[in-house]
């Protein structure tokens, strides 16, 4: 899977395509040693292709293009060194089970054209919006119009009963089953239809256009001529460190989301150490950098198909890597015979494994506050882009909680007692000013001749807003001919706790009372 990624991602990149494949090796070799992520898988990530091709149009050469990425991959290793990988921490959960969601409806939709045998969008694209103008329905309405072809259209029915019986019977049955991981099973199977089609159907034999393209070299040294070097003449251009910059905050930024989702995937629920996996993808980037290829960052989709093949440790990423090398080095042309509409059904399985239907209903059932979140990401996903879905999503999971901080700031109860209306409210641990306007809408609704109680005895901080709030409430509270009294906390004879004194018409340091009227 990993194959066609990283040529796709290089393709849309306007780079080399064994730029692409490097990044793979040392996403698989270097990062998957460096980091502790028991199935995280790095490589060329879609999510940079739109700012590579910007930076290679702007740029005088690809070797000064790689200057910046190992300027990324050092702002990286400072980043953390600074222990910035916190950040990742701060993404609602429902927000990345739906960029896990998204991630795997537009896999889905994206790999259909390819399972078809209609490649003109390049293997591994997330955003909705292609360079010409086309869409993701568009293209898959384009397809329907005529642009199958039937060898592919076989390859992919063999490849896609494979992958179902793999999944739903033989492994379920036969433990043996589990040692040989139906993927696998669907490149070989696919390899030996295409040369069954191209012997004995000519007629149904697909076209180079839709198989796997690896860089072929014919001999040792045109393989290491395939290699390129960053031109550190550059080392003054400003552009450069910009372009730099731009590359680790987004390449960080992806790596941290991917980390935290990857952990949600596992099923030992173990926790990725996040800083030292920004290490690790600088560190990665910087030598990806130094012998041409382009930047890494961890990537959901391997990441989650490497869960799924149930892999235990981060050997088999490592794996990945060696594997990947000894490929493309040993046996390009056996690489080549691989039909893309094959890898497309595998990918199509992943992607269905990440937007399983019943996690839809599980979230819904959880309530409006968590499935709202979650449906934007995936649009946001859809319908633009993993960071614009990711941005959506998080937006209104911070409106969620604004509303909900609005609402719980404080708790009314009224009673009656020998004719007189008794209102107590009382506010809770901790009230800022985002509870401000909820109070004031509480103290106007008042009625006159009430004796109301404002308890802030199980309140930790109060707000000099909410505090001013409660101060031209008591100031204005015998014009309406109501009766205010103050609960506050049991204070230390060392606090600083303060309350308003309407004699003094300021606010004083409290005694240490439970009462004062």
């Amino acid at each position: 899977m990993a194959l066609p990624l990283c040529l796709g991602i290089a393709l849309a990149s306007g780079a080399p395509l064994f730029s692409g494949l490097i990044a793979g090796i040392i996403g698989g070799i270097v990062v998957g040693s460096i980091s502790d992520s028991a199935h995280g898988v790095s490589g060329p990530a879609a999510g940079l292709a739109v700012i590579i091709l910007d930076a290679l149009e702007r740029m005088d050469s690809f070797e000064i293009f790689l200057l910046a990425v190992i300027i990324g991959g050092v702002i990286q290793i400072i980043l953390g060194l600074a222990r910035s990988g916190v950040i990742g921490y701060f993404f609602p959960s429902t927000v990345i089970k739906g960029m896990l969601s998204g991630i795997g409806i537009i896999i889905i939709l994206k790999q259909i054209p390819h399972a078809f045998g209609f490649d003109k969008e390049w293997m591994g694209s997330d955003s909705f919006i292609q360079v010409d103008g086309e869409n993701t329905f568009t293209l898959i309405w384009k397809l329907l119009l005529g642009h199958i072809t039937p060898g592919a259209v076989i390859v992919a029915a063999i490849s896609l009963m494979i992958l179902l019986l793999w999944e739903l019977y033989l492994t379920k049955k036969y433990s043996i089953f589990k040692l040989i991981q139906g993927p696998i099973v669907v490149v070989a199977a696919s390899i030996c239809c295409q040369l069954i089609l191209k012997s004995y159907f000519p007629q149904y034999t697909i076209g180079a256009e839709h198989m796997v393209s690896v860089p072929v070299a014919g001999s040792i040294s045109s393989f290491f001529s395939q290699f390129s070097f960053p031109d550190f003449s550059q080392l003054g251009n400003k552009d450069v460190y910009f372009l730099g910059a731009t590359i680790a905050i987004v390449a960080s930024l992806e790596t941290l989301l991917c980390v935290e989702a990857t952990d949600k995937l596992d099923p030992h629920k173990r926790v990725t150490s996040t800083n030292r996996e920004l290490f690790a993808q600088g560190t990665g980037n910087i030598i990806s950098g130094l012998i041409g290829g382009l930047p890494i960052t961890q990537v959901i989709v391997r990441s989650s198909a490497n869960i799924h093949a149930d892999s235990r440790t981060k050997l088999s990423t490592i794996l990945h890597g060696v594997f990947l090398l000894i490929c493309v080095a040993l046996i390009p042309g056996v690489l080549n015979l691989i039909p893309l509409s094959a890898l497309a059904c595998i990918l199509i399985m992943v992607g269905y494994k990440l937007s399983k239907p019943s996690l839809f209903i599980q979230i819904y059932k959880l309530g409006w506050d968590q499935f709202l979140p979650f449906i934007v990401t995936i649009l946001g996903i859809v319908f633009v882009d993993l960071l614009v879905g990711l941005g959506l999503g998080c937006g209104v999971g911070a409106a969620v909680v604004l509303i909900r901080n609005y609402k719980n700031s404080h708790f009314l109860h009224i009673e009656t007692s020998n004719g007189e209306k008794q209102t107590r409210i009382t506010l809770a641990e901790d009230v800022n000013f985002l509870n401000k306007g909820a109070i004031i809408k509480e103290l106007s609704r008042i009625p006159g001749k009430t004796c109301v109680t404002i308890d802030m005895s199980k309140s930790n901080s109060i707000d000099y807003d909410v505090r001013e709030v409660i101060e031209d409430f008591i100031k204005t509270a015998e014009d309406r001919d109501i009766n205010v009294k103050l609960k506050l906390p049991l204070v230390e004879k060392n606090s600083r706790e303060e309350i308003y004194s309407k004699k003094l018409d300021k606010w004083v340091l409290a005694l240490p009372i439970k009462d004062k009227l």
